[in-house]
């Protein structure tokens, strides 16, 4: 929707389980010379600041990043992740937080390709000033549900999707299933990664068990609880990520990281993560 901006919610737990995920996802990737293509269907700016209105309205980040900023206990995993958050904050303190572009842009090598989609006029503008003139890189004012079927077959003959739309509406849960339907259709052998949100609709909870009926060469299942349901139906209890395709590692490297992250991040006593995968 193009009301949506996610500065509002920008560095919040949701976006640390995202996030913490797709650097590992790219990591794997990176193990292999071979390039592949990073397709980003709803990328947003780029990048946020913590300072401004729309991060300290809610201040969200406070529930996620900033919670892990100072500990000198983190998973590897999850110091992986901080400290590309470091990296994109050169000055030392946490000011700006990085947006999946941002992982991607640090994480991707010169030969790999990256597309990224937003529809929201003023984050297209930014995003296109941060990441429009890098080589490799093609920043799309489009539907990137739409423009996801002409990335596909890459000419990589490898690569990563990440699907994470706001969801605001109902239409997004299906456009999603649809989307990933016809890009699995194209393109059987690619990563898929889509975020979703943990509230209170029937959409929410049906999306895991729809994404398993796609994914006949294997699947993995990530969702991190750390506040408890709303029953009017506000709020993120919590979110999780759905991988088709997963690299075998991921299922142990996450194993590792769930349980710190619900300690760590966790609002309420009834805190708690969920892991499952089926293999090829």
């Amino acid at each position: 929707m193009l009301a949506y901006r996610h500065a509002f919610h920008a560095g919040n737990h949701a976006d640390v389980l995202k996030h913490t995920t797709l650097t590992l996802l790219l990591r794997y990737m990176n193990q292999k010379d071979k390039p592949y293509r990073l397709v980003d269907t709803h990328a947003g700016a780029g990048g946020y600041s913590l300072e401004g209105r729309y991060a300290q309205k809610k201040g969200e980040f406070e529930q996620g990043i900033a919670r892990l900023w100072s500990r000198d206990d983190l998973p590897e995993a999850v110091a992986d992740y901080v400290d590309l958050v470091r990296r994109f904050n050169p000055q030392g303190p946490l000011e700006q937080y990085p947006g999946s572009p941002a992982f991607a842009q640090m994480l991707l090598r010169a030969q790999d390709q990256l597309r990224l989609y937003e529809l929201h006029p003023t984050d297209h503008r930014i995003l296109e000033s941060y990441l429009g003139s890098v080589k490799g890189a093609e920043v799309k004012n489009a539907d990137g549900f739409e423009g996801l079927k002409s990335q596909l077959p890459p000419s990589t003959r490898r690569a990563v999707v990440l699907m994470d739309p706001s969801y605001e509406g109902h239409g997004d849960y299906g456009r999603v299933i649809a989307s990933l339907r016809e890009a699995l259709g194209r393109f059987a052998e690619g990563v898929y990664m889509v975020w979703y949100p943990q509230v209170q609709k029937l959409e929410a909870a049906q999306l895991p068990r729809r994404l398993e009926a796609l994914a006949p060469k294997g699947w993995l299942h990530a969702r991190l609880t750390v506040q408890e349901p709303d029953s009017q139906g506000f709020g993120l209890a919590g979110s999780g990520v759905f991988i088709i395709n997963p690299p075998f590692t991921l299922h142990d490297q996450l194993l590792a990281v769930l349980p710190y992250l619900v300690d760590v991040l966790g609002q309420y006593d009834g805190a708690n993560y969920l892991l499952e995968q089926r293999a090829a």
